[in-house]
């Protein structure tokens, strides 16, 4: 059985991801069209003898990164551009992983190599070269066929092939959006475009992108889309149980609210949502969940600005750092509509998950949000606050154009099942010349 590594660069993260979700995922689906899977981490921790620490080293991989002195700083950087060596570990079955961060990955077993992505980061900014990777020989664990990077990484494996997931190129769509160095970000892109084998890409709009500003050949890239895949524990509790929850524990009433979740940064757009929310005048609440990133202050200053202020506006918008996964499905359900109106995004996860609970949406014309939507949203342009104010007075008016989008939607959802996922990731295979061991 063919067998794909996975890098554990997102997965790893305590308060996870949209990649982690994508690495997550990925190793899911692989499992179920037949192929076994692998996870290299960067633990900040040195190779141990017993097994069982060597795994809670894995689990410690979302902490903060190792603090070198000086001069073990530029030897240890200086070194990783020659190479590095992955060490195997089994799950030992001892160790219980956070569920906050997603629980154990689906994996049959996992490398490790000491600060890995610390190191290869640190190697690409100091000398523009990437870190080669090689694994053990052992007799414990099969080496991977496929080397499958799900970020823009400066690292490859050596001896295999080296697929690299490019979800967008928004540092330089967007440069005003992120704190990248724009010009490394670019030569680390270039690396990849110029060293992989193949390209994988969430949306047509990534894939054009990517031919565009990359110089990248079609052939050597595949569009896989994403998937949704709630658990049936969660799609499948009664509609009152969920109404229950959200009476009892935030005080409300089934799709008597709007919602928004993700990060706070410049793409997302909440600080327009906030603005055509207020200028809406309407009563019905608004619900915010995420953490704050990088450049968000301009996206919650009126945010912050009314809070500050008090009065009705300010109880109308309620604001949460973070909601265990659980909750946050039963809060996409319970919603009078999700609104993701952002300014550009490779894929667009909550469109799609909020279209698969049977929620309606507003979203936007840019990026790859049509794509994901298709008819089954309201879609406004993101840099028009009218349009998203109007916008907002109709979903919240019109239980009949709700409707129809949750009908739509559920159809749209359709289209980006696991099913449908896997036969692309067949596909995407094939061009590395893996075959998957089952049917989809």
């Amino acid at each position: 059985m063919p067998t794909i590594c996975v890098d554990g660069f997102n997965i790893a993260l305590t308060n996870g991801s949209g990649i982690a979700t994508y690495g997550r995922n990925l190793l899911s689906n692989l499992r179920e069209i037949g192929l076994g899977t692998q996870v290299l981490y960067g633990p900040p921790r040195k190779r141990g003898k017993n097994d069982v620490l060597n795994e809670t080293a894995l689990v410690e991989a979302g902490g903060p990164p190792t603090k070198f002195r000086k001069s073990e700083r530029f030897k240890r950087t200086f070194m990783s551009r020659f190479g590095v060596e992955a060490w195997p570990i089994l799950p030992s079955g001892e160790v219980i992983w956070p569920t906050r961060a997603g629980g154990r990955p689906d994996a049959d077993a996992y490398w490790a190599a000491q600060d890995l992505f610390t190191l290869a980061n640190r190697a690409f900014q100091a000398y523009g070269k990437a870190t080669p990777v090689t694994f053990e020989r052992n007799e414990r664990l099969p080496l991977p066929d496929v080397m499958h990077w799900t970020a823009t990484v400066p690292l490859h494996a050596k001896s295999v092939p080296n697929i690299y997931t490019i979800h967008d190129l928004i540092p330089l769509r967007l440069p005003h959006s992120t704190e990248d160095d724009k010009a490394r970000y670019l030569q680390q892109c270039q690396f990849i475009a110029d060293r992989a084998d193949h390209i994988a890409v969430v949306s047509e709009t990534t894939r054009q992108d990517v031919i565009r500003l990359l110089g990248v050949p079609e052939d050597r890239i595949t569009t896989t889309y994403q998937a949704v895949n709630i658990p049936p524990a969660l799609t499948g509790r009664p509609q009152r149980d969920v109404a229950l929850e959200l009476e009892g524990i935030f005080s409300l009433g089934w799709k008597e609210y709007f919602l928004y979740f993700g990060a706070i940064e410049p793409k997302k757009n909440l600080g327009r949502i906030v603005e055509a929310y207020l200028a809406s005048g309407l009563t019905t609440p608004l619900v915010i969940v995420g953490g704050r990133a990088w450049l968000d202050g301009p996206e919650v200053a009126l945010l912050d600005q009314v809070k500050a202020d008090g009065g009705p506006a300010a109880d109308r918008i309620r604001r949460y750092q973070y909601m265990s996964f659980s909750m946050l499905v039963s809060l996409i359900r319970g919603a009078r509509a999700t609104l993701f109106p952002s300014l550009y995004e490779g894929f667009g996860l909550p469109v799609l998950e909020s279209m698969a609970l049977g929620t309606a949406v507003l979203t936007s014309t840019a990026g790859a949000l049509p794509e994901v939507a298709g008819d089954a949203a309201v879609s406004v342009d993101p840099y028009d606050v009218p349009a998203m104010t109007r916008a907002l007075q109709a979903l919240d008016a019109d239980e009949g154009l709700r409707n129809e989008l949750v009908v739509k939607g559920l159809v749209q959802a359709r289209k980006f099942t696991p099913e449908n996922y896997q036969q692309r990731l067949i596909e995407l295979y094939r061009h590395v010349g893996v075959q998957a061991g089952a049917s989809v």
